[in-house]
């Protein structure tokens, strides 16, 4: 398993990171999993000995039953807690008022204290916000997470779904303030959806930061199990997140001779693809049963050829799209001089 550096920081992290959105099984998540405290250790014990050192969840998974599954697992098994990167988020709704939710600095102090009190430890190695928050101001969420910081409840902060703007916008506020920054994007980024690419992606490259990838499977799509719509389990009863069915399709039909050749499941390519991807820092894989969490740990030694990897990205290529073709045709001006060539020669 290999480790990664997680943006701009000295923290390593293992390029799969187990999630644990499957705990709990409590409110809208059940229809996700419903893993309990036995089979929730078997899962975190059989990641930590694959190489895993990473694990997320947040507040919202199953109304924090997941956060305290997961903190009671790493009790159970005897866990140094210094040996782990454990990262939790926050936004969404934890009770019924208005201030329950969101990013402002009242809900992010609470559930901070709420989520360390669930994991039972005395700090968040990472702590991330769930989404945007369009009624709070940037300031505020900024302020509020750099005062968790310097208190030494959490050591590094990151976002999950925010759009490229306001990732850039955050950081430069942060630079202002000389606050704590985000080091890591939580994104969702896949063979069946792929949009990343086209703004967060450069962004995430301009400026350092880790790129953690939710939903590596497209919610189990990229197994194979729901060609054409059909198929039962998770994408039957929660069909989230979308996939373009025609183009996924085609993914799959590229995916599955590439997978009869290595022996391998079309899950352990798909998650191989995204780690040869240089973007990423981790893949976030979550699994109900030990079997399904042992295939996906696999990726870590499935390489891919060249050949592989440019058939399943001309796949599963997006379509082009303004300003993105646009950039591209104008970046030829520049290229020869990038190269170190001479004015004539890149005329040529």
């Amino acid at each position: 398993m290999r480790m990664k550096p997680l943006g701009r920081t000295g923290l390593f992290v293992s390029e799969i990171c187990l999630g644990t959105m499957t705990f709990g099984g409590k409110g809208m998540f059940a229809q996700v999993g419903k893993v309990g405290q036995a089979d929730a250790d078997a899962l975190v014990r059989t990641a930590l000995d694959a190489g895993v050192n990473f694990i997320d969840t947040a507040n919202v998974y199953s109304e924090g039953l997941s956060e305290e599954i997961t903190g009671q697992a790493i009790r159970n098994l005897g866990i140094d807690r210094d040996e782990l990167v454990l990262a939790t988020k926050v936004l969404g709704p934890m009770g019924p008022g208005v201030n329950n939710r969101g990013a402002s600095r009242k809900h992010i102090m609470a559930q901070a204290r709420a989520s360390l009190k669930r994991l039972g430890t005395d700090y968040i190695d990472l702590y991330q916000i769930h989404g945007w928050d369009a009624a709070t101001p940037v300031e505020e969420t900024i302020d509020a997470l750099d005062s968790l910081v310097r208190a030494g409840d959490v050591r590094h902060v990151g976002v999950s779904n925010w759009a490229a703007w306001q990732i850039a916008k955050a950081l430069g506020i942060a630079e202002r303030r000389q606050a704590a920054r985000f080091q890591s994007v939580q994104a969702y980024y896949t063979l069946a959806g792929r949009d990343l690419e086209r703004e967060i992606g450069p962004m995430i490259a301009s400026e350092g930061l880790g790129l953690m990838v939710w939903s590596p499977l497209a919610g189990g799509y990229l197994s194979g199990k729901y060609r054409g719509g059909d198929g039962e389990g998770r994408r039957a009863n929660f069909n989230f997140p979308p996939v373009d069915m025609t183009r996924g399709d085609k993914v799959l039909d590229t995916l599955e001779p590439i997978a009869q050749a290595h022996d391998a499941s079309m899950a352990r390519v798909a998650l191989a693809w995204l780690l040869q991807r240089p973007e990423v820092t981790s893949v976030i894989a979550g699994a109900k049963r030990v079997d399904q969490l042992a295939d996906n740990l696999a990726a870590a030694t499935l390489t891919l050829s060249a050949d592989e990897i440019a058939a399943l990205d001309a796949a599963s290529a997006l379509p082009a799209e303004y300003p993105g073709w646009m950039i591209e045709r104008q970046a030829e001006y520049r290229a020869g001089a990038m190269a170190g060539e001479s004015p004539r020669e890149a005329a040529r």
